[in-house]
């Protein structure tokens, strides 16, 4: 059966109907000083904003009657925006960085596995260990399985870390793979 893939939709933000917008006969109106003025026909309310030199924003239209508030609605939209900004710029995000060893590696190429492993956890991602076994090396789990646990207790001696395991050491066929964090 063909299936049709459909491109997600972007997530879009709240809207606020405004002043003519609002086509309800009446709402439960918030003054701009924030004082309830109770169940007020929508024309009325209209009214009031603009004797206030201000907007009548419908803020929830879901109850009932859907409550409306007297505000500057540029000002509202402006704060807004301003908080979504903020929060997005202290959001973190955390990558995964993934470095592969070998059952057969040696010594130097063990050692710069460590120092790129340092530089990924210094910096606050994810570290993904993997160890993929080729042809004969199938035979010898348990040498990749030393290799990798090596490899951690390696990143364990560093007294500025924490290393915490994620995820255990897994085994799927012939890759093993385990991921680290740098709990602070």
């Amino acid at each position: 059966m063909r299936r049709i893939w459909r491109r997600a939709k972007p997530k879009q933000e709240k809207r606020f109907r405004v002043n003519d917008q609002i086509r309800i006969p009446e709402v439960f109106l918030i003054d701009e000083n924030g004082e309830r003025l109770g169940v007020v026909p929508t024309d009325k309310a209209i009214s009031m904003a603009q004797a206030a030199e201000m907007d009548l924003v419908e803020v929830d239209p879901s109850a009932k009657p859907s409550v409306a508030k007297i505000m500057d609605y540029g000002q509202f939209k402006y704060e807004r925006d301003k908080l979504a900004h903020k929060q997005r710029l202290q959001q973190k995000k955390v990558e995964t960085k993934g470095i592969r060893l070998s059952a057969r590696i040696s010594k130097h190429d063990f050692g710069f596995r460590i120092e790129q492993a340092k530089k990924f956890l210094e910096k606050g991602n994810k570290l993904k260990v993997e160890l993929n076994l080729k042809g004969r090396e199938r035979q010898h789990l348990n040498k990749a399985v030393e290799v990798i646990n090596e490899f951690v207790k390696e990143l364990e001696k560093i007294e500025d870390f924490n290393i915490v395991r994620e995820q255990d050491l897994t085994r799927q066929g012939g890759r093993f793979t385990i991921v680290l964090v740098n709990k602070k």
